[in-house]
C-alpha cells in the first residue's frame, strides 16, 4: 500500500501544475505567460497517405534548434510515448478534433470526450481545438455552417465539464462573422488561419472592433515555390521568396505581440500526399480563400514545408530559427 501510495503521489505531481489559462488576453502557462511560436504538424511519409511519427526524434531536434515552442496537429495524438517525447523537448502541443473522422476521437460521435478524459493530464497539452476552417465548408453540413456552428459550442462545453484546466478554440478561416461568434459563445479563445499577403497584422483592428475574445494565428505563411514571377522571385522552386515572406509575416506579428497569444507557421514538412502522386512532389493542389498566399495568390499545397521531406532545411528555416530564437 505505501508503494502504490507513493506511485500515486509521483503521478499527481508530475501533473498538478499542468494547468493553462487565459489571462489579460493571453495564455499562460503555469502562472507564465505563453506566447505561441508555433509550427502546423502533419508528417506524413513520402509514398504515404497518413501521418505517422517515425520520425519525431529527428522532426523535435530540427524543432527545438528553431525554437519552436507549440505544435498544431490536425488529428489526435493517441499515443502517450510520442506526447512524452514532446512534452520531454519542452514543446507545448494543440489537439485539434475533427467533426467526422470515422469515429477516430471526433465530434460526430462524441469520441473526442474520451481523448480529453485520458490526456487531460498530460503535460504537453496546450489547448484543445475544434475543427479546422469549416467555415469554408458548408457542404459538409447539410449546406448549413450553423451546424457545424451549434456543435462547436457544444463540444466546447462538454469539454469544459471534464477539463478547467484547458482552454477550448477553434480554429476559423480569416475572420469570424457575427453568427459564428455568437453561436459560439464558449469558445475561450479564436485561432485564426490567415492568408493576407505577408502582414496579418490588419486582422487586429478589424477584430478588436467586434470582439475582446483573445486570438492567435493558428495557420499563417507561404510556400516555396512561385506559380508566377512576381518583382525578383522567379517562377518555380523559391525558397527565397518563402523566406521573405515568413520573416515579414512574422516580424509584423511581434510588432502587436501584445495583443495576439501568438502563431504558428503552416507548416513543419512537406506534405507531398496532397496534389498527385504521394512518391513525388507535385505542382499545384488547392486551398479555400488562398489568394492572399505570398507572392503569387496561389497555394501550392506540396511545398508548405520548412524542411523538405527528407528533412532538409529550406532558406525558411533559418529565418524563423532567428526570429523565434531572439
Amino acid at each position: 500500500m505505501i508503494y502504490i501510495s507513493i506511485f500515486i503521489s509521483a503521478i499527481h505531481s508530475k501533473y498538478e501544475y499542468n494547468r493553462v489559462f487565459i489571462q489579460n488576453s493571453k495564455l499562460n502557462v503555469n502562472g507564465t505567460e505563453y506566447f505561441i511560436k508555433g509550427i502546423c504538424y502533419d508528417p506524413v511519409p513520402i509514398g504515404e497517405t497518413k501521418r505517422n511519427f517515425e520520425m519525431i526524434d529527428k522532426d523535435l531536434s530540427l524543432m527545438k534548434e528553431a525554437g519552436i515552442n507549440t505544435i498544431r496537429v490536425y488529428s489526435p495524438i493517441d499515443e502517450v510515448k510520442i506526447l512524452d517525447k514532446i512534452d520531454k523537448a519542452g514543446i507545448k502541443v494543440i489537439i485539434s478534433f475533427g467533426y467526422n473522422q470515422n469515429g477516430y476521437y471526433d465530434i460526430l460521435n462524441n469520441t473526442y470526450l474520451e481523448y480529453v478524459k485520458k490526456y487531460k493530464n498530460h503535460n504537453a497539452i496546450l489547448l484543445w481545438e475544434l475543427g479546422n476552417e469549416y467555415n469554408y465548408h458548408p457542404e459538409w453540413f447539410n449546406g448549413n455552417i450553423d451546424n457545424w456552428y451549434n456543435s462547436m459550442n457544444s463540444a466546447a462545453n462538454e469539454i469544459k465539464k471534464i477539463d478547467q484546466n484547458h482552454p477550448v478554440s477553434t480554429a476559423h478561416g480569416e475572420i469570424p462573422d457575427d453568427k459564428a461568434r455568437k453561436i459560439g459563445s464558449n469558445i475561450d479563445i479564436w485561432g485564426i488561419n490567415i492568408y493576407r499577403w505577408d502582414d496579418p497584422s490588419s486582422f487586429i483592428s478589424e477584430w478588436e472592433k467586434v470582439s475582446n475574445l483573445p486570438i492567435y494565428f493558428s495557420e499563417a505563411g507561404s510556400d516555396s515555390y512561385m506559380t508566377k514571377d512576381f518583382k525578383d522571385f522567379k517562377k518555380g522552386i523559391n525558397e527565397e521568396a518563402q523566406a521573405a515572406a515568413n520573416k515579414t509575416i512574422i516580424n509584423n506579428v511581434f510588432k502587436i505581440r501584445d495583443k495576439v497569444a501568438g502563431i504558428l507557421i503552416f507548416q513543419f514538412v512537406d506534405g507531398l500526399w496532397k496534389a498527385g502522386n504521394p512518391k513525388i512532389q507535385d505542382v499545384g493542389g488547392w486551398a479555400p480563400n488562398s489568394s492572399g498566399v505570398p507572392y503569387d495568390g496561389t497555394a501550392n499545397e506540396e511545398f508548405w514545408g520548412i524542411v523538405d521531406i527528407e528533412r532538409n532545411k529550406k532558406k525558411t528555416f533559418e529565418v524563423i530559427k532567428e526570429l523565434f530564437k531572439k
